[in-house]
Protein backbone atom coordinates (compact mmCIF):
# COMPACT_ATOMS: atom_id res chain seq x y z
CA UNK A 1 0.00 0.00 0.00
CA UNK A 2 1.18 3.54 -0.69
CA UNK A 3 1.48 6.20 2.01
CA UNK A 4 1.49 9.97 1.77
CA UNK A 5 2.45 12.96 3.86
CA UNK A 6 -0.66 15.10 4.22
CA UNK A 7 -0.88 18.73 5.22
CA UNK A 8 -4.62 19.32 5.61
CA UNK A 9 -6.48 22.57 5.12
CA UNK A 10 -6.10 24.99 8.04
CA UNK A 11 -9.53 26.52 8.48
CA UNK A 12 -8.98 28.09 11.86
CA UNK A 13 -7.04 27.52 15.03
CA UNK A 14 -7.10 26.25 18.56
CA UNK A 15 -9.84 27.99 20.50
CA UNK A 16 -9.60 29.46 23.97
CA UNK A 17 -11.18 26.36 25.55
CA UNK A 18 -8.43 24.02 24.33
CA UNK A 19 -6.57 22.36 27.19
CA UNK A 20 -2.99 21.54 26.25
CA UNK A 21 0.23 20.54 27.99
CA UNK A 22 2.88 22.68 26.31
CA UNK A 23 5.74 21.23 28.37
CA UNK A 24 6.29 18.52 25.72
CA UNK A 25 6.76 18.63 21.97
CA UNK A 26 4.45 18.10 20.34
CA UNK A 27 2.07 19.50 22.95
CA UNK A 28 -0.49 17.06 24.34
CA UNK A 29 -4.09 18.16 23.90
CA UNK A 30 -6.61 16.83 26.42
CA UNK A 31 -9.57 18.98 25.31
CA UNK A 32 -9.90 20.36 21.78
CA UNK A 33 -11.68 23.55 20.80
CA UNK A 34 -11.40 24.43 17.08
CA UNK A 35 -12.40 27.95 16.09
CA UNK A 36 -13.14 28.36 12.39
CA UNK A 37 -11.91 31.47 10.57
CA UNK A 38 -12.98 30.19 7.15
CA UNK A 39 -13.67 26.84 5.54
CA UNK A 40 -13.03 25.76 1.97
CA UNK A 41 -14.89 22.46 2.32
CA UNK A 42 -12.29 19.78 3.07
CA UNK A 43 -13.25 16.78 5.21
CA UNK A 44 -10.01 16.86 7.24
CA UNK A 45 -8.56 19.98 8.86
CA UNK A 46 -5.68 20.76 11.15
CA UNK A 47 -4.41 23.19 13.70
CA UNK A 48 -1.12 21.99 15.15
CA UNK A 49 -0.98 19.59 16.88
CA UNK A 50 -4.55 18.45 16.23
CA UNK A 51 -6.76 17.23 13.39
CA UNK A 52 -10.52 17.18 12.93
CA UNK A 53 -12.69 15.40 10.37
CA UNK A 54 -16.31 15.68 9.40
CA UNK A 55 -18.58 13.21 11.13
CA UNK A 56 -19.34 11.74 7.70
CA UNK A 57 -15.62 11.07 7.21
CA UNK A 58 -15.47 9.41 10.64
CA UNK A 59 -18.38 7.12 9.77
CA UNK A 60 -16.83 6.16 6.44
CA UNK A 61 -13.39 5.55 7.96
CA UNK A 62 -14.88 3.41 10.73
CA UNK A 63 -16.97 1.46 8.19
CA UNK A 64 -13.79 0.25 6.44
CA UNK A 65 -11.92 -0.34 9.71
CA UNK A 66 -9.31 2.37 9.21
CA UNK A 67 -6.38 1.82 11.54
CA UNK A 68 -4.39 4.29 13.61
CA UNK A 69 -7.34 6.60 14.25
CA UNK A 70 -9.48 7.22 17.29
CA UNK A 71 -12.22 9.79 17.45
CA UNK A 72 -13.25 12.19 20.17
CA UNK A 73 -15.37 15.19 20.85
CA UNK A 74 -14.33 18.63 19.62
CA UNK A 75 -15.88 21.96 20.51
CA UNK A 76 -16.52 23.93 17.30
CA UNK A 77 -17.04 27.69 17.14
CA UNK A 78 -17.07 30.25 14.33
CA UNK A 79 -15.01 33.41 14.63
CA UNK A 80 -16.48 36.83 13.96
CA UNK A 81 -14.40 37.04 10.77
CA UNK A 82 -15.93 33.77 9.51
CA UNK A 83 -19.43 35.09 10.12
CA UNK A 84 -18.54 38.28 8.23
CA UNK A 85 -16.76 36.63 5.30
CA UNK A 86 -19.00 33.59 4.87
CA UNK A 87 -22.42 34.62 6.17
CA UNK A 88 -24.89 31.78 6.13
CA UNK A 89 -22.18 29.10 6.09
CA UNK A 90 -23.48 26.00 7.84
CA UNK A 91 -20.61 23.91 9.15
CA UNK A 92 -21.16 20.15 9.23
CA UNK A 93 -20.59 18.15 12.40
CA UNK A 94 -16.89 17.56 13.11
CA UNK A 95 -15.05 15.15 15.40
CA UNK A 96 -11.52 15.11 16.75
CA UNK A 97 -9.25 12.76 14.78
CA UNK A 98 -6.75 11.39 17.29
CA UNK A 99 -3.86 9.85 15.38
CA UNK A 100 -2.56 6.78 17.23
CA UNK A 101 -1.01 4.70 14.44
CA UNK A 102 2.44 4.06 13.04
CA UNK A 103 3.37 6.01 9.91
CA UNK A 104 3.72 3.69 6.93
CA UNK A 105 1.90 0.81 8.62
CA UNK A 106 -1.48 2.11 9.75
CA UNK A 107 -3.97 4.18 7.77
CA UNK A 108 -3.09 7.17 9.99
CA UNK A 109 0.25 7.85 11.66
CA UNK A 110 2.64 10.62 12.57
CA UNK A 111 6.10 10.63 10.97
CA UNK A 112 9.23 11.26 13.01
CA UNK A 113 9.25 14.85 11.78
CA UNK A 114 5.72 15.35 13.14
CA UNK A 115 3.84 15.31 9.83
CA UNK A 116 0.64 13.39 9.27
CA UNK A 117 0.98 10.23 7.15
CA UNK A 118 -2.09 8.64 5.56
CA UNK A 119 -2.57 5.52 3.51
CA UNK A 120 -3.90 5.43 -0.02
CA UNK A 121 -6.92 3.60 1.40
CA UNK A 122 -7.67 6.51 3.77
CA UNK A 123 -7.27 8.98 0.91
CA UNK A 124 -9.75 6.98 -1.15
CA UNK A 125 -12.30 7.50 1.65
CA UNK A 126 -11.55 11.21 2.18
CA UNK A 127 -11.26 12.42 -1.44
CA UNK A 128 -14.96 12.14 -2.36
CA UNK A 129 -15.85 14.04 0.85
CA UNK A 130 -13.54 16.97 0.08
CA UNK A 131 -9.77 17.04 0.00
CA UNK A 132 -9.03 19.78 -2.53
CA UNK A 133 -6.96 21.99 -0.23
CA UNK A 134 -4.69 19.40 1.38
CA UNK A 135 -1.07 19.15 0.27
CA UNK A 136 0.05 15.59 -0.45
CA UNK A 137 3.49 14.15 -1.15
CA UNK A 138 4.93 10.64 -1.21
CA UNK A 139 5.91 9.24 2.17
CA UNK A 140 8.18 6.58 0.72
CA UNK A 141 9.22 3.52 2.62
CA UNK A 142 8.67 3.37 6.38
Amino acid sequence: MKYFFMEPEVAGGLGKNTIMDRSTHPPIVSKLHYEFDGWLGDAILESFPSFIVTDEARRNLQAVGATGAAFGTVEITASESLRERQPGLKLPAFVWLQVKGVAGRDDFGIAQDGRLVVSERALDILRPLGLSHADLSNFGEP
